[in-house]
Order: C-alpha cells, then sequence, then structure tokens
C-alpha cells in the first residue's frame, strides 16, 4: 500500500467523487452562516444543514467536501493522550435526495479498496442492528463474509438530533493489527482499543422523528458521509497517531526544534510537544476566518488556545515568542487546500504576535498577583485557595489553573477545585452567547420555513428601481396567507424585485408595492432561504392575492444616498490599507443612507495625522471621478485581478467584483454609485476600538454630511451669539475668558483659604495625646477638600511630629482629612487605616496612604464620633 500524503488523500477523494458526478466545494469557513445551535463548524455536514432540511436548494444533488472542522468540547484532554485533538478534516460525500444506500456503499469499498488501496480483508463494515438491506448490500453485493459485518444497536448505528430527519448509519473498521491491540483473545470491532479504527461513517438520512421517538419515512433520503481525513492518513502512513501524520509530524518536529527536545523521550515533555502541535493549527485556522481573540464566544475559544499553547512553551522552556513560526509552518503544510491560508498570512501573523506578546505581560502579571494571593493566605492562616479567586487570575488575566495549583502545592497551598469548576461552568455558560437551544437546522422556526425551497426570487435592482411582477408568496407574521387586506402586517414574495436585501453590511430598501386599488408600505427587505426575497412592512389600502402582478417602486433617495456611503466604504478600506498596512481586514461594516461604518482590524487607535492622511485619501479619489463597474466572474479569476474578498465570507463559483478605477477592486453584491464623484466629499467623524485588534470608523458623505456641517454652523453661531462675538472671534475670547476665569479661581481659592483659616481659630488647645503622639481631632464648617488639605499642611507645622484628622460638612456632605507624620509612623500611625474606620462614622469610606488619607460621607451628625473614633483607633495602632 503506498503511503499517500495528507494533501494527496484529500485531492484523491475529492477527484474520485467528483468522478461520481459530485460538486466539489470549497470547506466552508469556521464561522457558522445563520445557524445559532453552534459556536463553531464541527462537522461536515453542519454548514449544508439549509440543503438536508430542503430550507435551500443545493448548487447540485450530489456534493463533496473537505470540511475544516474544530470540536472544543475536551480541550483540556489535548495533549494527554494522542487522540485528542481541537481542528480536524472531514471528507464527505453527500446525496440530497439523488442516491441512496447502494451507491453510498458501493463507492465506500471503490474508494477504500481500488483508490487508496486498503487490504479489503482488514476493512469490517457495521449496520444498525435493524437495517437489513444495508447488510444485503455488503453481503450480497460487496461480497463480505456475514461474520465480518456487524450489527450494532441505536447507541453506534443511528443517527439523530433530537427531532428532525435522522436514520441509521454504517461504518467501516480498519484492522490496524495485533500490534495496536489490547492482547485480548476477544479483541474485535467495537473494542476500546486502537486495533480497529472507524474511518468511514455513512448516514442513510431516511426518517422523521416527531421529537417523541416516531419515525415517519422521508420522501426525500439523503446520504451524509464523513470520513476524518487525519484518521486515513494515519492508516495509510501505518503510524501510531495523528500527531505523526506527515503534515503534523513535520508541525510537531517544529516544535521539537524550538525547544531542543526529542518527542517520545518523556510523557510530560510530549503532552506539551501535543498541545503546541494542535493548538497552532486550530489558532491559524481560525484567525484565517476572521476570528479575533476576546473573553467571549468563538473568541475565546481562540484566546484560550492560543495562551494554552503559549504557556506549553513555556513548560519546554522556550523563553521567547515562538508561535508565528510555527503558524507558518501550518501554512506551508495547506494552503494547497487552504488557500486563504496564504492570502491571510501577514494578518494571521499579526494577530499571533499581538496576542502572545500580550499573554507574556499576563503570566508574569499573574505571578504577582498571585504571590499576593498566597501572602493574604499566610497572613490569614488559610491553606486552601477559593475557587473564585483562581477562577478570577484564570479568566479575568488569563493565568492559567494548572500553574496556579503547581505553584500553591509548592507552598504548602491548594486549591477549591470545586468552586473553580463552578465558576468555570458559569463562564462557559455565558461565553456560549446566545447558543441554545434550536431547531434542526440551528435557525429559530419562523413562518419562512413552511415556503416551497423551488420559489425564488430574481433581484433586478442594480439595473432598474421598479418593476412589475407576480406575487408567489404571501405571509402574515405566523402563516402562509392566500391574501393580505387593509392594515395587516406581513411578508409579501415575488419572481421579481428591484429592493435590495440587507446584506453584505448594507442595509435593505425601502418603498411602495403598488397594483390598482392597491398598497403595500415596505419597511424591511429580508434575504431568506433558497434565494428568496422577502418584502415586510403593511398593507395601507386594498387587498393583494397570490398570483397578482403588482409594481414595486424602490425609495429612489434612500438607495441613491446608501449607494453614496457603500462606495465611500470601499475607498475607505483601500485608504486604509494604504496608510496602516496590508493587515487592515474589514471586520463588518453597516451602511444606510444617512452614515457609514467600517469596523476592521488594526491594533492601535489612529492618530490624527493617520486619520487626515485617510480621510485626504478618500476625497482624493472622490474628486478624481473614478467610474465604477461591476462585472461577475470567476472567482479564480476574479482573485487574480487583486479583488479584496470579505474576511471569511464564503463565496460561490461567480462573484461580482466592483471596481472603481484603478483604486478599489472588491468582491461586493450591494449597490453602488456610477462614479466617485457622486459621493460629493468623506468626512470621518470618529474612531474608535470595539474590540481586541479591531477599530471603528463612522464617517458621513453628501447629504448626510452636509446636514453634519449645517448642525456644526448652528452650534458655533450660537456659542458665538453667548459670547457676544463673531464666530472668527471665538477662540481669542473663548483664551481671554478662561485666563480670567484661570485668575478669579486663584483668587477664590486664597480668599477660601482666609476664610477656613479664620474660622478654624486657634485650635492647638484641642491637642491630646494618645501613647505619646499628639492627635488633633478639630471640626470645621464649609470647608471643601482641598481647603482641608491647605489646613492640614498649616497644622503639621505648628503641631510638629504627631497626627490630624480634620472634619467638615457642607450640606449634607461631609469631608473627612487624615495626615501622619513621620515620627508617628514609626511608631504605628496609619493615617489611611484611621480615615477608614472614621468614615464609618458619618456614613462613608475612604482610605489612602499611611501617611495621608482622605474619605467622604452623607452624615454630618455622625462628625463627633468620627472625632472621638480617632483618637479610639489611634490607641490601638501606637505600640505600648
Amino acid at each position: 500500500m503506498q503511503k499517500y500524503g495528507v494533501n494527496e488523500l484529500r485531492k484523491m477523494f475529492l477527484e474520485f467523487f467528483e468522478s461520481k458526478g459530485h460538486l466539489a466545494m470549497k470547506s466552508f469557513s469556521l464561522v457558522p452562516r445563520n445557524d445559532k445551535s453552534l459556536l463553531l463548524i464541527n462537522s461536515g455536514m453542519a454548514p449544508l444543514k439549509p440543503y438536508f432540511t430542503g430550507q435551500e436548494k443545493p448548487p447540485r444533488q450530489r456534493v463533496t467536501t473537505c470540511q475544516k472542522c474544530i470540536r472544543t468540547g475536551d480541550i483540556e484532554n489535548v495533549g494527554k493522550t494522542a487522540r485528542h485533538g481541537t481542528f480536524f478534516e472531514m471528507l464527505g460525500n453527500f446525496s440530497f435526495g439523488d442516491y441512496f444506500k447502494t451507491e453510498a456503499i458501493h463507492w465506500t469499498w471503490e474508494f477504500l479498496t481500488e483508490v487508496v488501496g486498503l487490504d479489503p480483508d482488514r476493512l469490517y463494515p457495521s449496520v444498525y442492528e435493524e437495517d437489513d438491506e444495508a447488510w444485503e448490500i455488503w453481503n450480497k453485493e460487496i461480497g463480505i463474509a456475514p461474520e465480518r459485518i456487524f450489527r450494532f444497536g441505536k447507541a453506534d448505528n443511528f443517527w439523530e438530533h433530537g427531532a428532525g430527519p435522522c436514520g441509521p448509519c454504517s461504518e467501516v473498521y480498519y484492522d490496524r493489527g495485533e500490534k495496536y491491540g489490547c492482547g485480548s483473545p476477544d479483541c474485535t470491532v467495537g473494542c476500546e482499543c486502537d486495533r480497529y479504527m472507524e474511518i468511514w461513517n455513512n448516514v442513510f438520512t431516511q426518517f422523521d422523528n416527531d421529537g417523541q421517538n416516531h419515525y415517519t419515512e422521508l420522501e426525500q433520503k439523503n446520504i451524509d458521509t464523513g470520513m476524518g481525513l487525519e484518521r486515513l492518513a494515519c492508516i495509510v502512513q501505518d503510524v501510531d497517531s495523528m500527531f505523526d501524520i506527515d503534515t503534523m509530524k513535520a508541525l510537531r518536529d517544529h516544535v521539537c526544534r524550538l525547544a531542543g527536545v526529542a518527542y517520545g523521550e518523556s510523557p510530560e515533555t510530549d503532552i506539551s510537544l501535543r498541545v503546541i502541535t494542535d493548538h497552532i493549527r486550530s489558532v491559524t485556522f481560525m484567525i484565517s476566518d476572521g476570528i479575533l481573540p476576546s473573553n467571549s464566544g468563538r473568541g475565546y475559544v481562540l484566546r484560550r488556545l492560543l495562551r494554552r499553547a503559549s504557556r506549553h512553551g513555556r513548560l519546554l522552556g522556550i523563553d521567547r515568542q515562538f508561535l508565528v513560526e510555527l503558524a507558518k509552518t501550518v501554512i506551508e503544510g495547506s494552503k494547497d487546500g487552504y488557500p486563504e491560508l496564504e492570502e491571510k498570512k501577514d494578518f494571521i501573523f499579526q494577530v499571533i504576535v499581538k496576542e502572545e506578546e500580550q499573554f507574556n505581560k499576563t503570566i508574569d502579571q499573574g505571578l504577582s498577583l498571585l504571590a499576593d494571593s498566597i501572602a493574604e493566605m499566610e497572613k490569614k492562616g488559610v491553606t486552601v485557595m477559593s475557587g473564585e479567586e483562581a477562577f478570577r487570575l484564570y479568566d479575568t488575566y488569563g493565568f492559567p489553573v494548572d500553574l496556579t495549583m503547581e505553584i500553591l502545592e509548592e507552598k504548602g497551598f491548594s486549591m477549591d477545585e470545586e468552586g473553580f469548576e463552578k465558576a468555570a461552568k458559569e463562564q462557559k455558560e455565558k461565553a456560549k452567547g446566545t447558543f441554545g437551544e434550536h431547531n434542526y437546522s440551528g435557525r429559530e422556526a419562523n413562518v419562512y420555513d413552511e415556503i416551497a425551497p423551488e420559489i425564488t426570487s430574481r433581484f433586478v435592482g442594480y439595473e432598474q428601481l421598479s418593476c412589475t411582477s407576480k406575487v408567489s408568496v404571501l405571509t402574515t407574521e405566523t402563516r402562509i396567507v392566500e391574501s393580505l387586506t387593509d392594515g395587516q402586517k406581513g411578508t409579501l414574495i415575488t419572481e421579481e424585485t428591484p429592493f435590495y436585501a440587507t446584506s453584505g453590511g448594507q442595509e435593505a430598501d425601502t418603498g411602495v408595492i403598488e397594483a390598482e386599488g392597491f398598497a403595500f408600505v415596505v419597511e424591511d427587505t429580508v434575504k431568506l432561504a433558497g434565494g428568496k426575497i422577502g418584502h415586510k412592512g403593511h398593507v395601507v389600502t386594498g387587498m393583494v392575492k397570490v398570483g397578482d402582478t403588482v409594481t414595486l417602486k424602490v425609495d429612489e433617495e434612500k438607495r441613491r444616498l446608501s449607494a453614496n456611503n457603500h462606495s465611500a466604504t470601499h475607498l475607505l478600506q483601500k485608504a486604509l490599507r494604504t496608510v496602516l498596512g496590508s493587515h487592515v481586514e474589514q471586520a463588518g461594516s453597516s451602511v444606510n443612507e444617512e452614515r457609514l461604518r467600517f469596523d476592521f482590524t488594526h491594533f492601535s487607535a489612529l492618530t490624527e495625522e493617520e486619520i487626515q492622511k485617510v480621510e485626504a485619501l478618500v476625497n482624493e479619489q472622490i474628486r478624481a471621478a473614478l467610474p465604477v463597474v461591476a462585472e461577475n466572474m470567476p472567482i479564480e479569476e476574479a482573485k487574480k485581478t487583486g479583488a479584496a474578498a470579505l474576511f471569511g465570507e464564503k463565496y460561490g463559483d461567480v462573484v461580482r467584483v466592483v471596481s472603481m478605477g484603478e483604486f478599489s477592486k472588491e468582491f461586493c453584491g450591494g449597490t453602488h454609485v456610477s462614479n466617485t464623484s457622486s459621493i460629493m466629499a468623506f468626512k470621518i467623524i470618529s474612531e474608535t476600538g470595539v474590540a481586541a485588534g479591531v477599530r471603528r470608523i463612522e464617517a458621513l458623505t453628501s447629504k448626510g454630511l452636509m446636514n453634519y456641517y449645517q448642525h456644526v454652523e448652528d452650534q458655533l453661531l450660537y456659542a458665538a451669539k453667548l459670547l457676544k462675538a463673531k464666530p472668527d472671534q471665538l477662540a481669542d475670547k473663548i483664551s481671554h475668558l478662561m485666563a480670567e476665569n484661570k485668575t478669579l479661581g486663584s483668587e477664590v481659592e486664597s480668599l477660601k483659604s482666609k476664610l477656613a483659616k479664620d474660622a478654624m481659630g486657634d485650635v492647638m488647645d484641642q491637642v491630646q495625646e494618645i501613647k505619646g503622639v499628639k492627635l488633633l481631632a478639630v471640626k470645621l464648617a464649609d470647608v471643601d477638600m482641598n481647603g482641608l488639605r491647605d489646613l492640614g499642611d498649616q497644622l503639621k507645622e505648628k503641631l510638629g511630629d504627631g497626627v490630624i484628622l480634620l472634619a467638615s460638612a457642607t450640606g449634607e456632605k461631609v469631608s473627612l482629612m487624615a495626615m501622619a507624620t513621620d515620627a508617628a509612623m514609626a511608631k504605628g500611625a496609619h493615617a489611611g487605616n484611621l480615615i477608614k474606620a472614621c468614615a464609618a462614622c458619618v456614613g462613608g469610606g475612604g482610605g489612602g496612604r499611611p501617611n495621608m488619607a482622605q474619605a467622604g460621607g452623607k452624615n454630618p451628625a455622625g462628625i463627633e464620633d468620627a472625632l472621638a473614633k480617632a483618637a479610639e483607633v489611634l490607641d490601638s495602632q501606637i505600640e505600648s
């Protein structure tokens, strides 16, 4: 048997099923689309759910893919065994109502034995115990002896996910030989050891489960086949685990070189090597699909994987940033199958560098915080760190819990692991975001699910803003209907429409749909499954029925202004890449008739100079009156033109490319101006951070910008009127007023200080002596905190060595200020602790340094008690 590499096997599988009439589709993004049931794509069939449910029509009834997947359910076990991993590739062939069991089983056997060359005598199929049809195919048609076909029960060989489509499975196992076995004479297919490895799983989707375990035969039967590419490579290359297959071994060996260690010499070292090897693959692929580190959801998973890899690098003795070097090896080994890795490599590297850099600081900070916590535990005589405190170090500061436990153990302490797990579980639920209970498709069930999948809409809005078409579907908010009448809310679907549905960051068109005696106001336009476009709104007058011919009219001004802002985002993205660098990628946008918002990847706030450069470059292209041209072309041809694609987006074989002269080229399905001069002008009104590594620009063009300038001018004129000046005199007038205000402020402060001093009078006769330390505790009237500090400095000179407490009430507000001299502190006095105790008497709180502290309160009646408390607290502080 030839030992094919991972990249060869992937190509062989896809080409084999292409020869069987399948459409080879590129891997979908790891970020699920319109599927709230998943955090990340975790199987080959997950992105194809709409085709299985009939919500969308597949591009072909036979499809094959190699899907990148991530499973994070047992991250903590990765590395501890050679079985567990987070990233894997799933080979699959799928039929949507076309072929079924016979073809699926025959092609399974043909690929494994004739294409890959596996020994037929080492292959063992299994079937669901009640699936006689599959058993007969394996036995009668393929020729497998009965004793080599295994019947398994529902737990092993029946696929279902609650209510919805389901069906029996037929798996294929490969006997890897006695060297992988457990040695038991009863070892056979189904044993927990590594001898018999499952490599192929055919799922025959033929039933519908109503949720009560009542099964009915599906009219459209489907095939969902999955085979782990890494598992197949293990068998073909005859290696122990996925960490030994060619692409992963190259990565693992790179880690070994960086750490100066060898794989297989130490169990502890091997754990770290496997963790890093697996995690850097996941991290690289996740970033390539636009996922960025954060503290929730997908970003939380990414951050955890990256930091775990970095942490294990430290355990191996790698004392510098190293993950980018490994990401280069990941890209080199996988770019043939996933060209987006090469396309996005600069950005991938930058995200990794920034995050690893931040984590290195976090580790050092965490060590310091842990040392403080241990010191506090020693002081209190506590030997067990609370789970909440350990999780705070882990979650807030990213400090690994295993390191916390290790250091605690070295110091003779332990950690409340149950409390930690409780806190971690709460955070995990929080990190899931909205990923709760959903139907099989992962979408919220709604009225649109009932619409026949063959119904579609054709968008004609690039060329025209009105058209005549037939009504194909009408719905209320809860059901499909034959008609809508006066006052009813609902959705209207036509065969053709000029209305643009919300997508790609561009907000939907609004307008009206009319016929004789009928008017429907379109308040929103939405994309629905299967290429349908829904017009949501309400009937103003008359009645409309399915089959009626209607006229659809888009709000022209709204469309025109939205197009201005949308085209400006294209110019903005290119300007940002020109000024900041090629790492800039679009991370989201929102465009309507009023303004544009553009999110992009960058790791620091823009300087004023950078903002000005970007703004000037965009306006330069607007003045250049560049022609805006949209062309449909094959995706590979489009990529050769240098057209920018939306980060992580899945595109079809044919894409629409929007060019603005030679300055900007992007994949885009939105609506645009015909010439950049229509945009008129561009102004950035804000630049902010919205997430780690993501910045946001908000900007205005055309009418929105004119409205903004009008507002600014109105404010300017109003300010000038208030100051009795002309607008061009405002700066001088304000400067004069500020100088005058500063002078008057100084005079006021001087007068307040004099009044406070006069009000205080001679208070030195109120000095007490506590264990040889002088204490002056005085109540004053209507003195603010600044005044108290000034008086405190003056009294300290008169008092010499000792402690001062001053209290004053202004209305219901109490201010307290305490000072202690060096000599008093040497005897135990602590102003911060003293004032903290006194503040409680006035219903407040505060604290500070040993030499000076201040506090506030809300109960003036408690001031006398606070002054008395000062003597009591000082007495407890001074050593006898």
